[in-house]
Order: C-alpha cells, then structure tokens, then sequence
C-alpha cells in the first residue's frame, strides 16, 4: 500500500513537471484574458464626447480595434456631395428656385464615433458646421451650384431612434422623411444621411420627392443597386472586406504568435507567411491600437466598380493550423452588418482556417449579447461588436474567469 502510494506521488510530480514544461507550447493553457481580442465596427469610446476608451484598448496586449477611417469617411461623403453640386444644373437642384439649397438630414446615433464624423463632415463641406454634431445645431453655408455660389440651409435633422430604441434605424427615417415632405415641401432639394440603411429607409416613404438627390453611406449592395438605377445619388464605401478581413488576420497573426510590428502589418500592408494581403488600402493608428480601412465615394460614374460578389483575391486558402473564435454582432437588423460584413467575415473565415461562431444582438439590449457571449473556454480568440460603445469592459470582464 505504501509503495503504491509513492508510485502515485511520482506520478503526480512527473506530470506537473511536464505541464511546466510545457507552458508557452501548442499544449499548454492560456488563460482567457490572456488571448487575443479585437473590437470592431464600434470603437470603445465614451458616447458624449467620443473619446477612445484606452483602459479597455490596453486590457492585455493582444487587443486591438479594426473598422474605418471615420474622421476621413466623412470628409469623403462631404466632397462627394459637394462634387455632385458643383456640376449640377442650379435651376434643376433649387427646386423652388429660392436661391437656397435646402437639405434633410438623418442622423445615426448622436453617441456613435461614426455618426458624428458622417454629421461633422457632411456640415463642413457645406458650410453648415457649427462647432456640434447634435440634431438641430447648424448654421448657413453656402456652395459652388453649378458655377454660381448659393446659400446651403439644413432644413432638419434627427436622430433615427425605432420605436423599440434601436439606432441607425431604416422605418424611423421612412416616417421622418414623410413627415419632411409634408411640412418641408419643395424647400428640400437635397436628402443627406448617416448610412445607406436609413437613405433606402427614406426612397420608401411614399411621398418622396421625386427626384430629390440623397447621399448615403456604406456601399450596401442595395444601394450601389439603387445608384445604378438612378434612384441614389451616391454613397461611400468603408471598404469591407479589407475591414472584415483585417478582423480575422488581426486574430490570425495573433494565434500564429506574430508580435510587434508583425501583428498589424502580416496580412494588411504586406503579405503573411501563407502569402496573403489584404489588396485595399489599411493605415494603423499606434496611438488608439486601431486599424482602420480607407474610403472610397461611389456615385454614377463607378458604382459598377462596387456591385455584390466581388472578394479580395489577394486573400488565398492557407494551411494555417484551425482557431475557434466567437464574434458578436450587435443588431441581427443592422442593414450594413447583415447584408456587407457579415457575408464577408463567412468568406474568409475559412480561408484562414478560423472557425467562426458569430452571435447576434438586438441593437438595444447589450445583454442581447452578452447573455450570449459564454462558453468562453472553447474559444482561442474573441471578436467583440458592442451595442454601446461604453461597454467594452463588460465583455472584457467576462474573460476574468
């Protein structure tokens, strides 16, 4: 019995000396706040002011944001606009022939990064930037019509809340532009919004002025249908796949054990060990540990270039060893994430030999998601899309343990 004893206590030492051993090998376990975590889409921020969150950015170093240049997404939507305005026909855009170019605006989501530089950069191309990005708060601007300088008046805007709260909501902005039509009348001679989503949402109220021009913004597949039909004016792309997979190397060349420079460069601005790279162009930000995609404006003249089914060929079939990762989605309704990412995160996904579990929100509930966000074990990496971009810490704190 003794002797048996002894011979299980050897045991016992032999195999905690091999788990040491072990530890940093393919074998050995890693804590969950110790794997990789990239936010994208919604960038950890505080809601008022916007201000990056870099508590939740250095929760270990592995984390990282991907999305798009938001400040210069914007400014890509203002030019565009002001591009269409200045070859248009004045007596075409100034539908009453008031010597005021008066617009509609539809605003996203007053306490998105997003929503604000879209609000910010469309007021500036035309003169209408007040110092705010609040509905409401704008002042006169003027642009080139044509060749003749006219006034630019914001005739309203409003933050496109649904009845059930949700944000950047389609049916909020068909109600808001009915509601414009009918009071506002042919003073609106152009329509602006925040995203592509509430743009289609607003071409659905019955009485839409026909023939209005609108801008939105995301290049959904929808829309770029509707710029070739003439319906939409014009839109930008956040470029998502590059955003998409960008998503996915990030996690890839973390898992692969890349560190420093490597992890925001394999894969992104030059080919990885499998001879992959993302084709569209990716500035990373060191400051903010973000990776954003740059923008492209759409409109007639190259929406053909931005029709559904065309992927990145720089991205190729790897023979990287298989990664588990789960990803939230926060709105299952989000017209740009349901039609445009998440198809492209499908795509790819396999390419890199990640196994993707992707769970979707309501948009309003963060518990949508984060009831959802468990069996964190399983997972070698996460992906985190957050209903309110204060919330990052509650999924970071679901890692503790």
């Amino acid at each position: 019995m003794r002797k048996s004893i002894v011979a299980i206590l050897l045991m016992a030492m032999i195999c905690t000396s091999l788990f040491a051993a072990g530890a940093g090998e393919a074998g050995a376990v890693v804590m969950n706040a110790e794997k990789p975590v990239v936010f994208f889409n919604r960038q950890p921020s505080d809601p008022v002011t916007g201000e990056i969150d870099m508590e939740v950015m250095n929760w270990n170093d592995k984390t990282y944001y991907v999305g798009f240049d938001a400040a210069g997404g914007g400014a890509v939507q203002g030019q565009l606009i002001v591009d269409f305005l200045a070859s248009a026909d004045p007596a075409v855009v100034d539908r009453n022939g008031d010597g005021i170019i008066g617009y509609v605006l539809c605003i996203g989501d007053v306490g998105h990064n997003d929503s604000k530089a879209r609000t910010q950069g469309i007021r500036e191309a035309l003169g209408t930037w007040a110092g705010s990005t609040d509905p409401g708060v704008a002042q006169e601007g003027s642009a080139n019509v044509g060749g003749t300088t006219m006034k630019v008046v914001e005739l309203d805007s409003r933050a496109m809340t649904g009845t059930d709260g949700t944000t950047w909501n389609a049916n909020a902005a068909t109600d808001a532009m009915g509601g414009w039509a009918t009071r506002l009348g042919d003073q609106i001679d152009m329509v602006i919004s925040n995203n592509d989503g509430m743009a289609m949402g607003c071409l659905q109220a019955s009485n839409y002025p026909a023939g209005v021009p609108i801008f939105g913004y995301d290049a959904n597949a929808d829309a770029i249908e509707a710029i070739g039909a003439g319906t939409l004016t014009g839109t930008v792309s956040q470029n998502v796949d590059a955003q998409a997979t960008a998503t996915l190397q990030v996690i890839r060349n973390l898992l692969d054990g890349l560190t420093g420079d490597a992890v925001v460069t394999a894969g992104i601005t030059e080919p990885d060990q499998y001879g992959n790279k993302i084709s569209a162009a990716v500035d990373y930000v060191p400051e903010t540990k973000a990776l954003l995609a740059q923008n492209t404006g759409v409109n007639a003249s190259n929406w053909t270039e931005y029709q559904a089914g065309a992927r990145d060929a720089g991205i190729k079939q790897t023979e990287a060893p298989e990664k588990r990762v789960i990803l939230t989605i926060y709105n299952s309704g989000d017209n740009f994430l349901s039609s445009s990412y998440i198809p492209a995160l499908q795509y790819y996904a396999p390419l890199l030999n990640i196994d993707l579990t992707i769970v979707q929100g309501d948009g309003q509930n963060e518990s949508s998601c984060l009831d959802r966000f468990m069996n964190l074990n399983s997972y070698d990496a996460y992906a985190i899309n957050m209903v309110r971009t204060n919330s990052g810490r509650d999924y970071l704190d679901r890692l503790q343990y």
